[in-house]
């Protein structure tokens, strides 16, 4: 099983960056850099240690900017990257899949026992494995 991470709005708080969609706007990846973790990341980075353990799989699928140029995604993509690694350094993606805006996550869906955390309801209900919001994502991996 894969376990997949949005990352804005799901374990980035990138709506609390003030004025971010201004910045995103004006092709600016500070809102990326500066989001603050929207859970524990010492328990997270716990978890999912403990659940690459077991044999799963972790992943990262985020989409870049809205109307992003193909040079901001790609600072973009480079940003969030660089976040990962800053804030879940001991962590190991299997797999960190910047795509483009409104991408279908569901393509990424190995199995049906794959898990989806994201905080976008249309990505949810696409998913088709088991798909959570993010109020509950370290008690979903708890029991994994």
């Amino acid at each position: 099983m894969t376990i997949n991470f949005d990352m804005d709005g799901t374990i980035a708080n990138l709506y609390g960056v003030e004025n971010w969609l201004e910045m995103l706007i004006a092709e600016d990846t500070t809102p990326y850099a500066v989001a603050k973790p929207m859970v524990n990341f010492s328990s997270l980075a716990r978890l999912l240690n403990k659940a690459q353990h077991k044999g799963n799989k972790i992943a990262v699928i985020s989409w870049t900017s809205k109307n992003g140029s193909a040079e901001y995604n790609k600072a973009v993509a480079e940003v969030k990257k660089a976040w990962l690694a800053k804030h879940l350094p001991s962590v190991k993606w299997d797999a960190i899949n910047v795509v483009e805006y409104g991408y279908n996550k569901a393509n990424f869906a190995e199995s049906v026992n794959d898990i989806l955390f994201d905080d976008e309801e249309p990505n949810r209900k696409a998913w088709t494995g088991k798909a959570y919001n993010v109020n509950n994502i370290l008690e979903v991996l708890k029991n994994i």
